[in-house]
């Protein structure tokens, strides 16, 4: 075989980076520019202003990048789940090999299927009431016990109990493993998530007995939960899919206790964030939500120990002045004493001049009276005597001897009774005349 047989036999062998850009060449020539229309998946925008999703449809997946400059003209702010259109150039991501859409322009083309059957969720829900700020929980301010609901492969895990080991390691965590992603993890959320119920209504009704076996290992004796965190780390649409599932939406509703939604990043929004009592930005966020730091507490303890010990030093102060007064008072009795009989003293004084006082006025009194009683007495028996010479005139004007002296007289019957009517008289009856100097017998003749 000659050699130019041989060489054109041998396949050519291609740098990796020459391959690289030998595809991104094609490409270029056979699409560019190219129009692209699908649901946005996994949006996240970096710090430098640059933009990095995917746009999928039933049949497929293209990484896209927007650069800042890009980004800078949009008129909206995309999201997962929404339904776009694109329109930019196809390369590859030398680095990677990745096959990546570097987008110019982006417009709305609607919503997409996941986004339209996470939209018809929620307001169902919402109707139902599920979401209202009424039936919203305070967090305890110092929970006894915090029950946790996440993957144990999940880095949330290790951020929740990074956090709450820095801020709280006193407080036990009761961990209810479960998936957090796929078509299985929406029933296992519901199954750890019942597990907890049942482990906090245990704890109430110590004769029931409905824990699992895993949880009961870890759960001590008198462990309260007072707060359960429902935690994952971010991911695009379809990775957080679980947490918008409505029996799990249902059985967060039905917690005896509040409940911390910590999925996924700031951005993220889940049907479970709308139904937990509170939703949290981030997994560590949610942690640092349901426990303060020791420090905040110890710092607190500190003040009011402090304020006790000065309320009680003060309080001391005050029965030490006390005791210092009162055996003051009892080191020197004779004091006291002489002071009681200085008053003593003094009221005996006051009293013996108030006496001789009342004595001298009543001396002076009694003078008075004996000076003025003769001539009181001596008025007052002749005021006497004139009543009484004016009583005898009046009675003397009153004799009947006097009226018989001017030639009156006095007639009475037989039995002494006194005649004033000549209808008191009869022909024939004996009558008396009373005269001045005596009296005469007489005979009724005729009476009429």
């Amino acid at each position: 075989m000659s050699e130019s047989a041989l060489s054109s036999s041998t396949p050519r062998i291609w740098p990796v980076g020459a391959l690289c850009r030998a595809i991104a060449d094609a490409l270029e020539a056979r699409f560019n520019p190219v129009s692209v229309r699908g649901e946005i998946s996994g949006f996240s925008r970096a710090s430098s202003g640059h933009c990095y999703f995917s746009l999928k449809d039933e049949s497929g997946q293209l990484r896209c990048a927007m650069f800042r400059r890009a980004a800078g003209s949009l008129d909206f702010s995309p999201r997962d789940g929404e339904l776009v259109e694109v329109r930019g150039r196809l390369g590859v991501y030398e680095p990677r090999g990745d096959l990546q859409l570097i987008v110019e322009s982006m417009s709305r083309a609607g919503q997409g299927a996941w986004f339209e059957q996470f939209l018809k969720l929620k307001a169902k829900l919402e109707a139902e009431g599920l979401f209202d700020a009424a039936r919203k929980r305070t967090l305890p301010v110092m929970p006894r016990a915090i029950g946790l609901v996440t993957s144990l492969g999940a880095a949330a895990l290790h951020d929740v109990m990074t956090a709450l080991q820095r801020r709280a390691p006193h407080i036990p965590v009761v961990l209810a493993p479960a998936a957090v992603q796929g078509n299985n993890a929406p029933a296992e959320l519901i199954r750890s998530l019942s597990n907890l119920y049942e482990l906090t209504e245990q704890i109430r009704r110590p004769e029931e007995n409905l824990v699992t076996k895993t949880l009961k290992k870890v759960a001590q004796p008198g462990l309260v939960i007072d707060v359960i965190l429902l935690v994952r780390g971010g991911g695009s649409l379809e990775d957080l899919w679980a947490f918008n599932d409505e029996q799990l939406a249902r059985t967060l509703a039905l917690s005896p206790v509040p409940i911390v939604c910590g999925v996924g990043h700031e951005t993220d929004f889940t049907i479970a964030d709308f139904v937990a009592d509170l939703r949290a930005p981030t997994p560590t966020a949610a942690a640092e939500l349901v426990a303060q730091p020791r420090e905040v507490w110890l710092g607190a303890l500190d003040i009011v120990g402090r304020r006790l010990q000065n309320a009680m030093f003060r309080h001391l102060d005050r029965q030490n002045q006390r005791l210092d007064l009162t055996v003051a008072r009892l080191g020197r009795p004779l004091a006291l004493v002489s002071r009681q009989r200085l008053r003593l003293a003094s009221s005996a004084q006051r009293l013996q001049s108030s006496a001789i006082h009342f004595l001298k006025q009543k001396s002076q009194e009694l003078q008075t009276l004996e000076s003025t009683l003769p001539t009181a007495m001596q008025r007052g028996l002749q005021r006497r005597d004139e009543r009484l010479q004016r009583a005898a005139l009046r009675l003397g004007l009153l004799d009947p001897s006097l009226v018989l002296q001017r030639g009156y007289a006095w007639l009475t019957n037989e039995q002494g009774e006194t005649l004033t009517s000549v209808r008191q008289t009869s022909p024939g009856q004996r009558v008396q005349a009373i005269l001045a100097d005596g009296a005469v017998d007489l005979t009724v003749v005729s009476a009429g």
